[in-house]
């Protein structure tokens, strides 16, 4: 489970974030890629746009759902 107080700085306030157990796997950008990028330079994924609509919500949470080390986490604050 991801722990909120291990998220990375360049996540957009919201509820999705990206926690440090994050290895890079690519996952969340096959679910939601409108979503979520990777910081090349240090090998990470992190949330640069939180959805704003239903549909954008269930690729977030389908993400959530796909991330092999639950480095994906919903606090639910908008």
């Amino acid at each position: 489970m991801a722990d909120k107080n291990k998220k990375y700085k360049q996540n957009r306030p919201g509820a999705y974030y990206v926690d440090t157990e994050c290895i890079n796997c690519d996952a969340c950008l096959l679910s939601a890629e409108n979503h979520f990028k990777i910081n090349e330079e240090e090998g990470f994924a992190y949330v640069y746009k939180q959805p704003q609509t239903e549909q954008e919500r269930l690729a977030c949470e389908e993400a959530l759902e796909a991330c092999p080390v639950e480095a994906i986490g919903n606090d639910g604050e908008t």
